[in-house]
């Protein structure tokens, strides 16, 4: 499944700009799906047959898009001025390679020069307007013949391993859970499943709403990324999840408080599985699960995720082991499933 994760996180895919993930997950569920469509939202929707007959009982879902900037002015010298699409982490904006809009024209994230910083700018993040892309064009007109208004720019962060397990690249807390679904698209599935690939998430879970409409299932499982904070200083009881530790398994976070019953079938399979999982045990932000829980007349949503360090930076951190935890307690959980009523 390694290649298939480079794959997905070596192509673009700000929020509402999915099209290049949209046209892999397509590609790749195509050859697995009973049915395949996509939506007016952009999601993936894919219905693929089981050995029981279910029809839309359940849903698994995660997301395919990232954060990134949008280019909103180009100023008389050719940079261009931008607004963060999705919660982008301005401490490590500077510097920073990017590629604009569909020709992906490469670009480095500019400010102010550091010895013009004053004492107290200095003790302070960066606004988004002091910062600008430079594509090196000479001028406005220079560089409206290469980006447009609107276009979007993705972290040009190709995916690698440095070391064996260890997993770097920008959007792997939304990829991991496109390529658990898309490998188990390949297996035969003890019951009918739809497999949902979401599109702009980053920006307030929007996809994940209309989809859940269209499809209305009675169950959802949600895979997604969860921040890792087992880093230098931070302490134990803030720590949330680690690397290398397992599954991660939320109750809650500030929009959704997971089905109980899920969440303990979840824990059991886990268990008696010999899967490593751990508790997230910090309640911030919120996700796709939000959305589709308050859907239609309410949906039984459970969530499953990889832990991540550095989550919406160019480099975020994942470990293999951990992603091979999260496609087992999926396959178990779909497995389970199936033989209720």
């Amino acid at each position: 499944m390694k290649e298939l994760l480079r794959r997905l996180c070596s192509l673009p895919g700000v929020a509402s700009w999915e099209d290049q993930v949209r046209d892999c997950v397509m590609e790749v569920a195509g050859q697995y799906a009973t049915e395949l469509r996509v939506d007016t939202m952009g999601n993936v929707i894919a219905f693929k047959e089981g050995t029981k007959a279910t029809g839309n009982k359940l849903l698994l879902t995660a997301h395919m898009d990232e954060v990134g900037l949008m280019v909103r002015a180009i100023t008389d010298e050719g940079y261009l001025k931008f607004s963060a699409v999705g919660s982008v982490d301005r401490r490590v904006l500077l510097g920073k390679r990017m590629l604009v809009g569909p020709r992906q024209i490469p670009a480095v994230v500019g400010m102010k020069a550091y010895h013009l910083v004053s004492r107290d700018e200095e003790k302070n993040v960066p606004k988004l307007d002091e910062f600008y892309l430079d594509i090196g064009a000479k001028n406005k007109e220079e560089a409206a013949k290469l980006v447009n208004l609107g276009d979007v720019a993705a972290f040009d962060s190709p995916p690698e391993e440095p070391v064996p397990g260890l997993l770097k690249g920008r959007a792997l807390d939304s990829r991991i859970g496109c390529a658990v679904l898309l490998w188990l698209m390949r297996e035969e599935l003890p019951m009918d499943c739809t497999f949902v690939f979401t599109a702009q998430k980053e920006v307030g879970a929007r996809g994940a709403f209309g989809a859940a409409f269209s499809v209305k299932p009675e169950i959802a499982l949600v895979l997604e990324g969860a921040p890792a904070a087992d880093l230098a200083g931070v302490p134990a009881h803030k720590k949330a999840c680690a690397l290398g530790k397992g599954a991660v398994l939320p109750v809650m976070d500030k929009g959704v408080i997971v089905d109980r019953k899920l969440f303990e079938t979840l824990r059991s399979l886990a268990e008696e599985g010999d899967i490593p999982w751990q508790l997230r045990e910090a309640t911030t932000g919120s996700g796709d699960a939000m959305a589709v829980q308050r859907a239609v007349s309410g949906v039984r949503t459970a969530v499953i995720a990889a832990p991540v360090r550095y989550p919406h930076t160019p480099a975020t951190l994942a470990n293999a082991a951990d992603i091979e935890a999260v496609l087992k307690l999926t396959r178990a959980f779909i497995t389970q499933m199936s033989k209720e009523d």
